[in-house]
């Protein structure tokens, strides 16, 4: 497990040393077990000790170490509806928050498929309803809606993704965000989306 704690907080430090996260926010966790670990509560993931993260079980409930982040249901919730899935990553990158927060979007779906590794990585995101962040509300919807998308945007909140394992997860947010990115560059202008394979 010590090679995973490693992997968490290399990561977190990764992510926030390139602004993809900031302050105290986000939040990342992998499958250990019959739970999952996942970044304390109030701590900056640019600052996570490999002996400082929480166990939580898929059901939410704290096992051990510190009190894990606010959003544990949300983490535990992705790992019930997608048993494959190692690893989930929650950020609030500017890009995708930026996205989740206007008017008029398709909740089904909310970016195109601007580039190939969009399609590969993330494939389709649905936007889920506003709920302050840490209200339980929010599990089900999340469940539901991650057993057919590993890949979801919250609104006014920001991007919450499912993989494999850690690089993965980290991929596809990363994906996702410079798709935000280049859809609030392109959007007043005509695009040529990417022709999903079905």
């Amino acid at each position: 497990m010590t090679d995973l704690t490693l992997q968490i907080a290399d990561l977190g430090a990764s992510l926030f040393q390139r602004r993809l996260t900031h302050g105290r926010t986000g939040n990342i966790s992998a499958r250990a077990g019959d739970g999952f670990l996942i970044t304390p509560t109030g701590g900056s993931l640019g600052d996570v000790s490999p002996g400082g993260l929480s166990l939580v079980s898929l059901v939410g409930e704290h096992l051990e170490g510190p009190r894990p982040s606010k959003e544990a249901f949300l983490h535990a919730a992705l790992y019930r509806a997608r048993p494959d899935a190692g690893a989930v990553v929650h950020l609030h990158s500017t890009h995708a928050v930026a996205v989740s927060c206007l008017d008029g979007l398709n909740p089904d779906d909310v970016l195109p498929p601007l580039t190939a590794y969009y399609v590969m990585r993330v494939g389709r995101l649905p936007l889920l309803p506003y709920h302050a962040p840490g209200d339980p509300a929010l599990g089900p919807i999340a469940e539901r809606a991650a057993r057919t998308a590993h890949a979801l945007l919250l609104a006014n909140h920001g991007p919450v993704v499912a993989g494999p394992d850690l690089a993965s997860a980290a991929d596809a947010v990363e994906e996702l965000e410079e798709t935000a990115r280049l859809w609030l560059l392109l959007r007043d202008r005509p695009i040529r989306p990417v022709r999903r394979v079905t």
